[in-house]
């Protein structure tokens, strides 16, 4: 976390609307109060960021020496692995302070317990992506179960990176889905708003730069200073809840109209990452035998693949899909899905649909160690680049699709049988 205080009031508004309020600190003055602020390295930055543009020569975010709001009498007790003097680290390129760390447990620092209830705030959330947010949520369903075995009321805030995420509404919707998170606010949080909490965890420093060589939940029941051996494995699964959403009616229609016909399946062949994409001459064709092949289904895109594809059991709801939310509730209607390597085998998998996932990166069963309703498919890169720039030369990339050229659409659908 960075300790900070700005030299001139500013507001800064997240996608969602809301305000964050940075006020000029008040000299001489109690450390506990409206005007010091709290927020993750990367959030900082992106605040550093936006000051820079308005005016670099009057708003400036001043870091404080972190041991002097740590010393507070109300300052809340940190659990799991501690994250101490990061930004004097960070800024000293202290790269061992993150990989050299030491195991916790959260029962010997639980402290202080006086009444039924206890609170506490996460600094920062638990990923920057839909399928690390999505992976990392059973980490932190088993973290308030095994807290709600000690107290009986157990509060979960979360502040998470607002300052220049573009993302920061459809973080907080995916946030929203988890009945045990009580709010979601947007960094910064101020430290008399934090010594308003019995605890807090640190989530500045990202999990993949400590435990990379974990899956993802079991390097977050680590950072909570929880012995991820001592989790059976059935109990690391996400759930995601949409009972607080509502579905535009021509959404909602299209697809029950479509589940009366006979089995829906989703055909999601793209990734925000290219290399993780099905080719787009291949996507096409395999939408194609899917559709000619699976006759008793309707092949669902959410993604325009094809416009010129006009078949009666193909149905493109890229107009609905248009947040997070309609996205996931897509997934959920589904009988089976068919995707590359993305957040949609992350969601199917809350919602127990049986999926094949088409990956590219030779570490997937890492990903997947605890998914029961995937099944992986691996397709190789074996293109070689003859090249001898930096920059990547198409025309000198040879073998680039042999492997999507082998990927036989018979086998996805004998495996999809399979479950």
């Amino acid at each position: 976390m960075i300790f900070f205080r700005v030299t001139q009031n500013i507001n800064i508004k997240t996608t969602d609307g809301t305000l964050v309020n940075y006020f000029r600190f008040k000299n001489p003055s109690n450390m506990e109060n409206e005007t010091v602020y709290i927020t993750t390295y990367s959030d900082f930055n992106d605040l550093k960021t936006i000051f820079n543009k308005v005016d670099k020569d009057k708003y400036i975010p001043k870091v404080f020496e972190e041991k002097r709001l740590r010393k507070l009498e109300n300052f809340p007790i940190e659990l799991g692995i501690e994250n101490l003097d990061e930004y004097k680290k960070r800024e000293a390129n202290d790269k061992l302070f993150f990989y050299d760390v030491k195991s916790v447990d959260i029962y010997k620092q639980l402290k202080n317990i006086k009444n039924d209830e206890i609170k506490i705030a996460f600094i920062g959330g638990i990923g920057n992506s839909i399928s690390q947010i999505i992976s990392s949520l059973a980490a932190l369903r088993i973290l308030h179960k095994k807290l709600k075995e000690i107290c009986k009321n157990v509060k979960f805030d979360l502040y998470i990176d607002a300052s220049n995420n573009s993302y920061y509404t459809r973080d907080k919707q995916i946030y929203l889905t988890q009945d045990y998170i009580s709010n979601i606010f947007p960094l910064s949080i101020t430290s008399k708003k934090l010594c308003e909490y019995d605890y807090f965890v640190d989530n500045s420093v990202k999990i993949e730069e400590i435990f990379d060589e974990l899956n993802i939940v079991d390097a977050w029941l680590t950072k909570f200073g929880i012995d991820y051996k001592k989790i059976v494995d059935e109990d690391k699964y996400s759930v995601i809840n949409l009972l607080k959403y509502k579905p535009q009616d021509s959404l909602f229609t299209k697809i029950k109209v479509a589940k009366q016909k006979g089995k829906v399946l989703l055909f999601h062949p793209y990734s925000a990452n290219i290399n993780k994409s099905i080719p787009q001459a291949f996507a096409v064709e395999m939408l194609k035998e899917l559709i000619s092949k699976l006759d008793n289904y309707t092949i669902i895109t959410t993604l325009n693949i094809d416009s010129k594809i006009k078949e009666f059991n193909h149905l493109d709801l890229s107009k609905e899909s248009k947040s997070i939310e309609d996205f996931m509730f897509i997934i959920s209607s589904m009988d089976q899905i068919i995707t590359v390597d993305t957040s949609t085998y992350h969601i199917s998998e809350s919602f127990m649909i049986p999926t094949v996932t088409i990956f590219t990166d030779k570490e997937f069963e890492k990903k997947i160690k605890y998914y029961n309703y995937v099944k992986p498919i691996y397709v190789k890169d074996r293109s070689k680049n003859l090249s001898k720039f930096i920059y990547e030369n198409d025309s000198l990339t040879v073998n680039k699709f042999d492997s999507w050229k082998k990927l036989n659409i018979n086998k996805i659908i004998k495996l999809l049988d399979s479950f």
